[in-house]
This record gives structure tokens, C-alpha cells and sequence, in this order.
């Protein structure tokens, strides 16, 4: 069953420790240095049983302002806030900046709760209650209950269960499909266990025996076992806190703020598309192209916000940005992401990634603003198909595979299949690969087959002697590069169209034709009588250039060229070309002088032919390669078949 997440948050020294020690009879502060200051540094984790049956997983997250970043890791994931204010005290600067952080997460629910009331009159209690009601006033905490406790007395412990008990009844309960996903905040190593990581599982399942791939470096490790509140389990689904325990990985290849997710479930990127939100305390505005520190999951990341309708953003506002980090970073769009400036630091805004792996994008002009707005939109408010196009056209010619398609939709299994049939059947989208499920938009094999012909009539236009252009030299100038499974898909309906014809290892137009000009078949007449003439003793290629001197070398080697495409010359290496008649009749003569005398060595093929080694050698390697005869020793025979 799905476990609920329950974060405090709240200033210094506010009690948010010794109350969840009072609710649960768990000490969150391990560290020594936690102990001897008095103060949380790291995250603390506790469990509660409720009355109906559910636990309550407790995230315990400092307080102290030089601390925040722990905090934002372990606000990322909670489902409930205990938003906590000493009663002695009242709203402080952390009190604010928790809350700005918690909204900006996303926390829909919680409660207020009033600590240290042993250490003050009801008279006090009373303002200070009245104080926060005006704080939280239209906030996701407005109708949340006001409770007051002291965890020393332990007066008021009762009612806060029960607070907490209501809540989680209230909770739509639903099963988390796709990958798993969590968030690593810990990594340690356990004598007699090894490599053990800790977070709040996030999505999907995993069991014990099943891999996990870690983002965004892309290492890959078994689980051997998996820990829930210090109890074994098989399983873990999302919203659990949970201990996994590696094989075949060392703790040091692991880093905080890694996400640990099902393979292949991930797009690491340096560039997200967001939403942000400008909090309406900040002093000045932001500016495009500021550095800030990016905080996602558990991890903090430096990186500029890009603005991409605007140069600047007024305190209050929201706008479309595009962050281009200093380091990848896996997550998926809905994630939520707080900004914090990068000197001095302070929270100044967050709000939702919607695109994980988006391109860069232009801003300069007008009409790139106008696109940007466009395109913001549809993630905002457009349909699934309208989402789906949308990833595909700008993916371009490397298009996405189905698991990378449902990460970035949040639609899973059937669902995304059920998507897909209308724009695969309509040809909005075309199934490169059947195997891995790749998916390119029409519009993209639109422009990559346009580009193909643009390139193979500009090959025949320079090239108006050779019958095709090689495949290979095709993808070389298409650019951004194509992969050969594409290049094959959009050839293939290129000739299934009839705009092209594919022969062996080229690619021509269907209507092209090789036209020589009178004097390029005089050439070709020329060079294919000295070839025959010459016999076993041709000349060398560059004497055949030279004979035809006042004709450009380029224009010489394309009529040689097309004498070796009709196979009337063969190429026996750079510098030795024989007439196919004269290759044709040595052939002939090899193959009845070894089945008379059942081999041929150098020296007779030599005595046979009367030629130097210069062309015997040659001669004797070029059978082999067409596979007439195969050399043993220093002979040679014919092979079989």
C-alpha cells in the first residue's frame, strides 16, 4: 500500500525534532554533532502507526538557515506538512522561507502546530494563534487545524494523532504506475551488507533481485535487499521510505541527489523547460540569464534561468523559463523544483519542470518569443496527442522511444498505447523501430526525405557520370546527423514512393540516367580499347590520366569511374586496372591449369602468364578475393563449389 509522506518544517529551534520524538519515540538527530549543537543538520526519519491502519512515514528537516538545502531534499516528496511554530516566538525568517519552499513544491495539505505552549500564558497563545491564521491566510494551509502541544509535557500529543489520523483517512489511496523512481538523500556502507542508499520512493515499484540504473551517470546495480522503517520487504511502492542494499556497486560511485530509477526510465539533460513562480518577497527583479542554484529531488544544481518571452520578471509574477545547468540532471516533467539566488542565498522562486529534455530555444526576435509562447502553452493546457506531437517534432530525427514517450507524458502501458493509435493510424507519427517502439513525427520524415533528394540531385548535378551516390557518403551530409536505422526507414519509403531507386550500396533519383557527352564517350571508347589492347599488361592509372591531359583529372576519373560501375574494367587495386575481357580469359585459363595439375603456386602462375610479380602477385590476391581459389601455404587450389 502506498505510504504517506508527512514533512515538518518550520525556524530554528522551533521543536520540530522533539515533537516528532513525542509523536513516535524516535531520535531523528544521530549525528554527534547534531547531538552536542542542539540543532538538526541532516534529515531525520521516523514512522508512525495510525489508529486506521496506515503508517505515516515522517521526514524531519533542519531548520537553520545554513541548511536549507537539506531541507529542500527533504520537502521534495511529502505529501503532508506539520508546519511548526514555537508558541514562545512565532513567525521567524525560517517560518517564511519553509512555507515559500513548501508552495512551491507543491504540498497541498497539513497542519499548524504550536510548540513550547508549556512555556507561555494562554493570553500569548492566543495572539500568536491569531498571528498565524493571518500568515497562512489564502494558502493551501488556511483550513488547516491550529493545534497546540508540548512535547516536554507531551499535552496535546493525542490531538495531533488524531489530526493526522483524519487526514490520511481523507487521502485517495491510488496505485502509482510507470517506472520506479526515488530520490537518493543518503549513501552509506554497512559492514556485511556494502553499498545501502535511502530516499523516498517516488513512483512504480521494485523488488528485491531487480536492477536499478542511477541517473544521470548511468551506472547500473542489483538489489539485494530492501528496508522499510527497519523491516524487511520483497516489494517497495511509491511514497515509502526506503533503504535499498546494492550488489556490484561502490558507495563511492553514488552521490546524494542521484535519482535511483528502473533502466532506461530516464533522460539525463543539462536543459529544463519550467514554469516559475517569482516570489512577490523578493526585493529585485530577475534578470535573464541569472545564476542560480537549482534544487530538484535531493539534488542542488548551479545553472542561468533563461528567460524565454521576456528580459526580465517583477517580483510576483510567473514565467516561462528555460534552465541550462552546469551538470545533467534526470527527472520528469511535473517534477517541481525550487530556485534559490546564488549570493547571498535565498529562496526567490520554483514551480513545475515541463519538459525534461527540451532543445535550446531562440528568444532574440519577436517571432521566437511568440513560438516559445506557443509551445508553453501546449504544455500548460494541450491535449495528450497535442503533448505527444510535440516532444516528437522537437526530438527531430532522433525521435523517442515508446518508455521515454510515457515518462514524459505520465501515461503508462495501455493508456499510452491506446494514445498512440490515432496519430499512428492518421500517419501524424511513423514506428521507426517495431522492436524498441521508436517513434518519429511525419513532419520530421517530411523534412529528413526532402533533404535526401535535395542532396542526391545536387550529388547527380555535380556528379552527372556516376549512376548513384553511396549511402554512406548521404548520411555524412545530413545534418544533424541521422541514424542508419532512419536513414533505411526514409530510403525505403522514399522508393516505395518511386522518387528513388536504391542499387547495392547507392541511392539514385528514379529518373536519373548517365548522358555522356560526345567527347566523354570518345574517352570512355579510348580508355576501354587501351585497357583490352594492353592485355595482362596494362598501363598504370596515372599514364592513363596523362594521356587524356587537356580533360580535368576529375572529369577523366568519372568516365573511368562508369567503366568500372558497368564492370567493363576491374579494379584490381589503386594503381592496376585490367579489361574485364582480359580478367575474364585468365580466369578461364587459371581454373583449367589447376584442375590439370591440382594446385598453382607464385612461380608457375609466373611461367603461365609470362608477367614480373608486379602484375603475378596482384592477379593471384584478385582470385582469391572473388574467391576462384584459395591460397594454402604457398599454393593455391580452387575452392569447392
Amino acid at each position: 500500500m502506498r505510504e504517506i509522506i508527512l514533512g515538518t518544517a518550520g525556524h530554528v529551534d522551533h521543536g520540530k525534532t522533539s515533537l516528532t520524538r513525542a509523536l513516535t519515540g524516535i531520535e531523528t538527530d544521530r549525528l554527534k554533532e547534531e547531538k552536542k549543537r542542539g540543532i538538526t543538520i541532516e534529515l531525520g526519519f521516523a514512522h508512525l502507526d495510525l489508529p486506521c491502519g496506515h503508517r505515516l512515514g515522517i521526514v524531519d528537516v533542519p531548520g537553520h538557515e545554513k541548511f536549507i538545502r537539506n531541507m529542500v531534499a527533504g520537502a521534495a516528496g511529502m505529501d503532508l506538512v506539520a508546519f511548526i511554530i514555537a508558541a514562545d516566538e512565532g513567525i521567524m525568517p525560517q517560518t517564511i522561507e519553509h512555507f515559500d519552499i513548501c508552495k512551491l513544491l507543491g504540498v497541498k495539505d497539513g497542519l499548524i502546530i504550536l510548540t513550547k505552549k508549556d512555556m507561555v500564558d494562554g493570553e500569548w497563545l492566543e495572539m500568536v494563534e491569531e498571528e498565524v491564521r493571518e500568515f497562512f491566510q489564502d494558502s493551501f494551509l488556511e483550513e488547516a487545524p491550529v493545534l497546540t502541544v508540548s512535547s516536554t509535557t507531551g499535552e496535546g500529543i493525542d490531538e495531533i494523532k488524531q489530526a493526522l489520523d483524519e487526514k490520511v483517512r481523507a487521502i485517495d489511496f491510488q496505485e502509482e504506475f510507470g517506472p520506479f523512481r526515488l530520490a537518493v538523500d543518503r549513501v552509506f556502507s554497512m559492514k556485511g551488507f556494502g553499498t545501502v542508499i535511502t530516499g523516498t520512493s517516488l513512483s512504480g515499484r521494485i523488488a528485491v533481485g531487480e536492477e536499478l540504473t542511477f541517473y544521470p551517470g548511468g551506472l547500473s546495480a542489483k538489489i539485494r535487499g530492501i528496508q522499510v522503517h527497519g523491516q524487511d520487504v520483497e516489494v517497495v511502492e511509491a511514497g515509502h521510505r526506503t533503504a535499498i542494499n546494492l550488489q556490484g556497486i561502490e558507495k563511492e560511485e553514488i552521490n546524494r541527489g542521484d535519482l535511483a530509477a528502473t533502466p532506461g526510465s530516464m533522460t539525463p539533460s543539462i536543459r529544463l523547460d519550467g514554469r516559475l513562480h517569482f516570489l512577490e518577497a523578493n526585493e529585485k527583479e530577475l534578470k535573464n540569464r541569472a545564476q542560480v542554484r537549482v534544487h530538484v529531488g535531493t539534488r542542488e544544481i548551479l545553472g542561468r534561468v533563461i528567460l524565454m518571452e521576456s528580459d526580465t520578471v517583477q517580483p510576483g509574477d510567473d514565467a516561462n523559463v528555460q534552465f541550462i545547468l552546469q551538470e545533467p540532471v534526470a527527472v520528469w516533467p511535473g517534477d517541481r523544483y525550487v530556485i534559490r539566488s546564488y549570493s547571498p542565498v535565498n529562496t526567490i522562486g520554483g514551480g513545475t519542470i515541463v519538459n525534461n529534455a527540451p532543445p535550446k530555444r531562440k528568444r532574440m526576435v519577436d517571432r521566437d518569443r511568440e513560438k516559445n509562447t506557443g509551445i508553453f502553452e501546449i504544455y500548460r493546457s494541450g491535449t495528450p496527442e497535442e503533448k505527444l506531437l510535440l516532444f516528437l517534432e522537437e526530438s527531430g530525427f532522433t525521435g523517442i522511444v515508446a518508455d521515454q514517450l510515457a515518462t514524459r507524458l505520465g501515461v503508462f502501458g495501455k493508456k499510452l498505447k491506446k494514445l498512440l493509435q490515432q496519430p499512428i493510424s492518421t500517419g501524424k507519427i511513423t514506428v521507426v523501430e517495431s522492436d524498441s517502439q521508436r517513434f518519429v513525427a511525419a513532419s520530421v520524415l517530411e523534412k529528413l526525405t526532402a533533404a535526401i533528394l535535395k542532396l542526391v540531385e545536387k550529388y547527380h548535378r555535380d556528379n552527372p557520370l556516376k549512376t548513384g551516390m553511396a549511402k554512406e557518403e548521404l548520411r555524412s551530409q545530413l545534418k544533424p546527423r541521422v541514424d542508419q536505422k532512419l536513414l533505411n526507414y526514409a530510403l525505403g519509403y522514399l522508393t516505395r514512393k518511386g522518387g528513388i531507386v536504391q542499387e547495392g550500396a547507392e541511392v539514385r533519383l528514379s529518373g536519373h540516367e548517365v548522358v555522356l557527352q560526345v567527347d566523354e564517350q570518345a574517352m570512355q571508347e579510348k580508355i576501354s580499347r587501351l585497357y583490352r589492347e594492353a592485355g595482362l599488361k596494362p598501363p598504370n592509372l596515372k599514364d592513363v590520366l596523362a594521356t587524356f591531359g587537356k580533360f580535368p583529372e576529375a572529369q577523366i576519373r568519372q568516365v573511368i569511374d562508369l567503366l568500372l560501375q558497368n564492370t567493363e574494367i576491374i579494379k584490381i587495386n589503386e594503381a592496376l586496372y585490367f579489361h574485364a575481357e582480359v580478367l575474364q580469359k585468365l580466369q578461364q585459363d587459371l581454373t583449367e591449369f589447376i584442375k590439370r595439375e591440382g594446385e598453382i603456386d607464385a612461380p608457375r602462375f609466373k611461367e603461365m602468364t609470362g608477367l614480373t610479380r608486379k602484375f603475378s602477385i596482384p592477379l593471384l590476391e584478385h582470385f582469391d578475393k572473388i574467391k576462384l581459389t584459395i591460397r594454402i601455404d604457398d599454393k593455391r587450389v580452387l575452392r569447392k563449389g
